[in-house]
């Protein structure tokens, strides 16, 4: 399904700290900064994954799975909606979405897109919005909301699904080396 272009040591192999070890563990900043990202960057549970509906070779994790993370990683996150808009046939939803970093307690954010199809009656142009059905903003909107969080979440790491369907990946495990031994004061 992936491959990865720098191979590395299994997660069996080498144990993964655990967020509470990197926020509480004595070693410098831009060495639990790097733990995190390696974290952040491990596979999402398979259990998680889901195909698409639509398209046959897409894989995605759903909403509920996003916002588990987002809390359970993060705990402080929330969203802002930047814009609503119509493009052709879909309601499209522009977010930012703001998270607390767990080691350096500052905010971040990530901003996200997303888009779904407003429907029309059967048979009817996918443009005549004569014929577009009575629910279908109300439901594409907050469907259009929800693609638009998980593309921002999308963007801190691989465990919100970021190289889901990409044939080719590097391997983010080596980036604590770079730090290991550091003496760094945090400030």
């Amino acid at each position: 399904m992936e491959k990865e272009s720098t191979p590395d040591t299994t997660q069996a192999e080498r144990k993964l700290p655990t967020l509470l070890e990197i926020v509480s563990g004595d070693i410098p900043m831009q060495a639990k900064q790097a733990q995190l990202s390696v974290l952040l960057n491990q596979k999402p549970p398979e259990t998680w994954l889901k195909k698409h509906p639509m398209a046959a070779s897409v894989t995605y994790i759903p909403i509920d799975k996003i916002e588990y993370l987002l809390t359970s990683i993060f705990l402080n996150w929330h969203v802002e909606i930047r814009q609503v808009q119509t493009i052709a046939n879909s309601a499209v939803v522009t977010v930012r979405l703001f998270y607390v970093d767990p080691i350096s307690g500052l905010e971040l954010w990530q901003d996200g897109v997303g888009a779904a199809p407003i429907h029309t009656k059967s048979g009817k142009g996918a443009m005549d919005w004569n014929e577009v059905n009575t629910d279908s903003v109300m439901k594409s909107v907050p469907a259009a909301e929800s693609y638009a969080v998980k593309d921002a979440a999308e963007k801190i790491g691989r465990i919100f699904g970021k190289d889901l369907n990409r044939k080719d990946l590097v391997s983010y495990e080596k980036i604590t080396d770079r730090f290991k031994g550091a003496k760094i004061t945090e400030k």
